[in-house]
Formats: structure tokens, C-alpha cells, sequence
């Protein structure tokens, strides 16, 4: 018989429990909670429809918020791969504010975007285009539903942080923030409409962007042998799960007829990268003189993508690759809110703008098993507060789309039993990413852990 741990308190629509306090629960059908794949792709989608409620700035009355951290994922984008033979979506890139979904601030947007010749721009961002504008989209462009994500993803934050909780006045300075993007259109993109909406004033010549390289941001600490060693671990534990899976092959087989390439072919064209696409704008799955793709094909797809997401949670091989993969973006954050708590009034709003494979290890590495894969414009925030009765005391909130999940976090669940403050001490955040990322790897610190090889 199997214990099987089963949440106190409803799970939310973005799949995190409020508390996560779990009872014990003997269960004597062994098997997982069924998966709904058409559901998960839903909520992976993340159409912009109602408002949502989010927790983000909630702390007792007598606590100032002093800093956020905010790190992006893209808004919705054309596909990456196209299904060889088959007609591409036909989903146009420009910007239409009449068209759904649509934002109140989507046409100033447009224009503003258009005078952006102050902006200091790193390396190559300079010679991106500032929104999309292409009426067939071109693959990976960020698409009209992905600016709408970022536009309101930006207001929700300023109605919170701004004006509730005023972290940047209507004279704000450059200084104050701290903006870096990976060098793809649809991340530089995401950010403009974030910030557009959110800062007190939209103001070219405070924008200064920079140029992050590396999409897990490693910045100058990127050789790291034992992280590659992992994830090439983790890859052939991937494609172990997929080459057992028998309905996953038949319905490649399937597929290939259909489109009339060979399976391996198809299964190298990352159908699903596709899939998502007809399915988020809600346009029908191609077809050839052959026959369809048709719902059937897709749900299998994503049904074993989901599968492997959980495996992956089991065994442990991506959350080491996890560990040393953030930890140098986990390090500038907590030198960041250090140097914060000291008393120093710069970059007090930090924004990355990245990508799944950046937040999913992020999420992996603090130790957040329940959270979903990373939807399309998901964000999670790091926020600092002092705590007004002990000036000197410096807690954290930790969210993810809108949910607080500091409890979550590995260096942070134990504190939670023992303390009335609904927030983790700034150190214990602090003592995790200097000290305890390495503990796993037998190690002290993180070049030691880069090359230390597993016993």
C-alpha cells in the first residue's frame, strides 16, 4: 500500500494550495490523480479572460515593502517548429486593438513603442523590433495575446506596488531599476509591455536594458561541468519514459502517415510546440489529403508531456541540474536584496524577462514540487520587507502567478510550523543559496559543486 499525500485545502486554478498543509492519507489505489490534458493546456494557454485575484503585497499592516523581484516568462508566441508539410497557423502577429484579446492600453502602447529611440539598449536588443508587426507571425514572434498578458501583468503589479504600496514614486530614476532580457524579440517584447503598464510614467530615457546570453542567466559563472553532466542525465531519463511509452509511438506513427514523412522526422519537429499553438488561438489542427491531426493525437501528446513533468519531480536528476543551473541567478538576487536591507535605495524593482527553461529550474531549485510547468507570461516575484517594529529585520515573500508559495520553498517550510509571521526571514533565503544549494553535492561552494563528481 502507498501513502499517498493529500491536500488539506482546495488547489487552486494555477495549482498551488493556499497553505499546503497536508494530512496523511492512506490510499489503496496506487494509481495518481487522473491527468486532464485538454484542462492543463487550458491553463498553460493562460487566455486572457476575468481578472485575477493574486497575493501579491499582502503583509501585516506594520511592514514596508522595500523591494521586487520579478522574473517573466514570454507572452504567447507563434510556434518554434513547424509540422513539416503541413500549412501553418494562420495567426496574424500585428497589433489590432479591436481585435480580441484586446487591453485599454494596447493602442497608446503601440504608439509609445514606436518612439523608443532614447532607450538604452544592450549589445544586439537595439536592433529588435519593439512590438510585433508582422502579419503572418513569424516563428517564435510573441503574438498579439502574448503583449495583452504582459500588459495586464504589468497593471495588476502597479495597482499593488505602485499605488498601494508606492516602491516608485511619479519621479523615479533609472537607478532604481534593474531590467535584463534574453536577446529574442518575444523577451524583449514581454518586457516593454510589462513595464509600459506598470511603471508611474513610461519614460524612454529611464529604460536602460540589458543582455543576458545565457537563458538560465548565469552571467560570468557559467562554466559548470556537473550541471551539463546532469541535464544530460536528465535528457536520457526523458527519452527512456517516451521510447516505453507505446500509445505515445503509435500515435507518432499515426501522425506521420498522415502528414506523409517518416515518424522520426515528425517526432524530431516537436509536434506539440505546434499543437499548442492551433489549440491557444483556437484554430483547427492541420490536415493533408491523408486524413487530420485531430484531438485525439494532441491529448496523447500532452497527456505523456505532463507524465514526464511528474517523473521528473520523482527522480530527482533535473532538480541537481536545477540547483546548479540558478544558483548564480539565485545569487545575484539574494546579493541584490542584501545589499537592499542595508539600506541601499538602488535597483529596487528588478525585472528579468525569460523563458520556461529559466523559470521551471528556478522553481525546481527553491524546492516547489507542486508548481505547474511555467504557462505563457507566468511570474515569479521576490519581495522584500521590513518589518517596521525591528527596522533592522528583513523578511521575503515568494509568489507565483499570484500565489504565495514562500512555504513551499524548501529552506523555508519548517520555519512556517514554528512562526506567527505570515513571511520568511531574509536570511534563511540568504544561508539556502550560499550555503545549503550545496549540500546535496557534498560541497561548500558553488565552483566546488561544478566539478565535484557524484559518489
Amino acid at each position: 500500500m502507498k501513502l499517498h499525500l493529500i491536500p488539506v485545502n482546495p488547489i487552486r486554478e494555477d495549482g498551488l494550495n493556499p497553505k499546503s498543509r497536508k494530512r496523511i492519507m492512506p490510499d489503496l489505489l496506487t494509481e495518481p490523480p487522473a491527468i486532464d490534458p485538454v484542462y492543463e493546456a487550458h491553463v498553460y494557454c493562460n487566455i486572457p479572460t476575468i481578472a485575477e485575484r493574486s497575493m501579491e503585497g499582502h503583509a501585516p499592516h506594520y511592514f514596508k515593502l522595500v523591494s521586487v523581484q520579478v522574473l517573466i516568462r514570454h507572452g504567447d508566441r507563434y510556434p518554434l517548429y513547424a509540422i513539416p508539410k503541413t500549412k501553418r497557423p494562420d495567426i496574424d502577429c500585428t497589433l489590432v486593438p479591436s481585435r480580441k484579446p484586446s487591453h485599454p492600453q494596447l493602442e497608446a502602447f503601440i504608439k509609445h513603442m514606436s518612439k523608443g529611440s532614447a532607450a538604452q539598449m544592450d549589445g544586439t536588443l537595439g536592433s529588435l523590433p519593439r512590438y510585433p508587426s508582422h502579419s503572418l507571425c513569424e516563428m517564435g514572434e510573441l503574438t498579439q495575446t502574448g503583449v495583452v498578458q504582459h500588459l495586464r501583468n504589468g497593471q495588476l503589479l502597479r495597482e499593488i506596488y505602485i499605488n498601494k504600496h508606492k516602491l516608485l514614486q511619479s519621479d523615479w530614476t533609472a537607478k532604481q531599476l534593474y531590467l535584463e532580457t534574453t536577446g529574442k524579440s518575444r523577451t524583449l517584447q514581454s518586457a516593454l509591455a510589462l513595464l509600459y503598464t506598470f511603471l508611474p510614467d513610461f519614460d524612454w530615457k529611464k529604460i536602460n536594458m540589458r543582455h543576458q546570453w545565457s537563458t538560465i542567466f548565469c552571467s560570468g559563472s557559467c562554466d559548470c561541468p556537473m550541471r551539463n553532466h546532469y541535464l544530460e542525465e536528465e535528457q536520457r531519463r526523458q527519452y527512456s519514459l517516451r521510447v516505453k511509452n507505446n500509445n505515445l509511438e503509435k500515435i507518432y506513427v499515426d501522425m506521420a502517415k498522415i502528414v506523409g514523412i517518416p515518424t522520426r522526422q515528425l517526432r524530431a519537429s516537436n509536434p506539440i510546440d505546434s499543437l499548442l499553438c492551433y489549440f491557444c488561438h483556437n484554430v483547427s489542427f492541420p490536415c493533408t489529403n491523408t486524413g487530420c491531426i485531430g484531438m485525439e493525437h494532441f491529448k496523447v501528446i500532452k497527456r505523456h508531456q505532463l507524465e514526464d513533468e511528474r517523473e521528473r519531480q520523482e527522480k530527482k536528476l533535473y532538480f541537481l541540474y536545477a540547483l546548479l543551473a540558478t544558483h548564480p541567478l539565485l545569487n545575484q538576487t539574494v546579493n541584490r536584496l542584501q545589499h537592499i536591507a542595508e539600506g541601499k535605495k538602488e535597483e529596487v524593482f528588478v525585472l528579468y524577462s525569460a523563458h520556461d527553461v529559466t523559470l521551471s529550474p528556478v522553481l525546481s531549485a527553491l524546492g516547489i514540487t507542486e508548481a505547474r510547468f511555467p504557462r505563457f507570461a507566468a511570474r515569479l516575484v521576490f519581495e522584500l520587507w521590513q518589518d517596521g517594529k525591528r527596522p533592522k529585520e528583513h523578511f521575503i515573500r515568494i509568489l507565483y502567478n499570484g500565489a504565495d508559495i514562500t512555504f513551499q520553498t524548501s529552506f523555508c517550510k519548517d520555519y512556517y510550523k514554528r512562526s506567527n509571521k505570515p513571511m520568511c526571514p531574509l536570511e534563511k533565503f540568504v544561508n539556502f543559496v550560499k550555503r545549503d544549494m550545496f549540500l546535496v553535492f557534498n560541497s561548500t561552494s558553488y565552483y566546488d559543486a561544478c566539478r565535484r563528481r557524484p559518489l
